[in-house]
């Protein structure tokens, strides 16, 4: 299947979304997006024995430099991060240099608001290497670090100035991140596009086996959701927040549990089911909508009962550090029907208690 092209409509700042293999050592997609002479790649202990050397060549002839940061959530920190910063100028890296993010999740977060902070604003590149990053994280220019009390509670926005989404990476994913990205591509079903879903539910074997050609689809799809919303709503002052269906539930999860012990896709997972669950308890969406919900989320290889380390009174303390709080009321997106969703506080407490005590249960 061929490689694909999409653009991130926001006028001026307008950026490709490249998706498909042999991207990421392929100098023609990095050239048109890189500011400078002066190249700074951020990647991990993980990634960079895989794929730093290839893409350095690929890079012949700009002043490149290199920082490898250990791998996990758990780093994601402001102390790390500093690590950056600290490479940074000990190159004399100027405000016309461009970072390069080679990783998943974390190093693109990382790595976008070290581009968003360093000499107040530097353009970057995503190179994402894992579904999840390539699916979600990776588009739209939320950046940012973790914090002991939320997760994602300090960051930026910040667009980047390309995305390449090699899907030859995911050829070096483990079969436990790799289900954790396709919670991201089945939230796109579930909350904008009742179609995929459906087609979802036909394919999800093919891409737990690493389909070439479904993977791109999927990804393409996936991406198309993304860019849509985020042109509509680049700051989140609306639509956007559609996009964090299961992710109040989800972060109260990670945070509860400690960064790291579960992956981000699989809390989502867990609070996609917990928000569909009280969407029918309060009357909006079927029965049979939620069970379908639930057994493609079963099927894609995710957990989707939270963990019974957290109770009840924990996940609820814990989501009300969440940034959809507004005026101290708790904000959810939920679900009207497969590929309907809103955000709201209008929703009932006791349900919502009923939902934290009950499900999975």
């Amino acid at each position: 299947m061929a490689n694909r092209q999409l653009e991130v409509d926001l006028g001026a700042r307008s950026y490709p979304i490249y998706i498909g293999g042999g991207l990421y050592d392929n100098a023609k997609y990095y050239r048109p997006h890189i500011l400078g002479r002066q190249v700074m790649l951020v990647t991990n202990e993980t990634i960079a024995p895989l794929y730093l050397q290839r893409t350095l060549e690929a890079l012949d002839g700009y002043q490149v430099a290199s920082v490898i940061l250990p791998d996990g959530e758990q780093y994601k920190t402001l102390e790390v991060l500093n690590r950056i910063y600290t490479a940074l100028l000990q190159q004399r890296f100027t405000r016309k240099c461009t970072l390069l993010a080679l990783g998943g999740v974390v190093i693109g977060d990382m790595t976008g608001f070290a581009a968003a902070t360093y000499q107040r604003g530097v353009a970057f590149i995503q190179i994402p290497t894992t579904l999840l990053s390539q699916v979600d994280s990776s588009v739209g220019g939320k950046t940012g670090v973790n914090h002991p009390l939320g997760k994602n509670m300090i960051g930026a926005f910040h667009q980047p100035q390309a995305v390449l989404a090699d899907t030859s990476t995911l050829d070096t994913l483990d079969d436990r991140q790799l289900a954790s990205g396709l919670a991201e591509v089945i939230k796109y079903g579930l909350i904008v596009d009742s179609e995929f879903f459906g087609w979802l539910e036909q394919n999800t074997p093919a891409l737990l086996a690493r389909d070439s050609q479904a993977l791109i689809h999927a990804i393409e799809r996936s991406c198309r959701c993304k860019a849509a919303v985020v042109a509509a709503d680049e700051r989140e002052a609306g639509q956007r927040a559609l996009l964090n269906l299961g992710h109040t539930f989800g972060h109260a999860i990670e945070t509860g549990m400690g960064y790291g012990e579960w992956l981000h896709g699989e809390a989502v997972a867990v609070g996609m089911c917990m928000a569909a669950d009280l969407s029918r308890r309060q009357g909006w969406l079927s029965e049979q909508d939620f069970l379908r919900t639930r057994e493609l989320l079963r099927r894609a290889h995710l957990p989707v009962e939270p963990p019974p380390q957290l109770s009840p009174e924990r996940l609820l303390e814990l989501m009300a550090v969440d940034k959809k709080v507004l005026h101290g009321r708790l904000r959810l997106v939920l679900l009207k029907g497969i590929g309907e969703s809103l955000v709201t506080e209008g929703f009932s407490g006791e349900l919502l208690e009923q939902t934290l005590h009950e499900y999975g249960r």
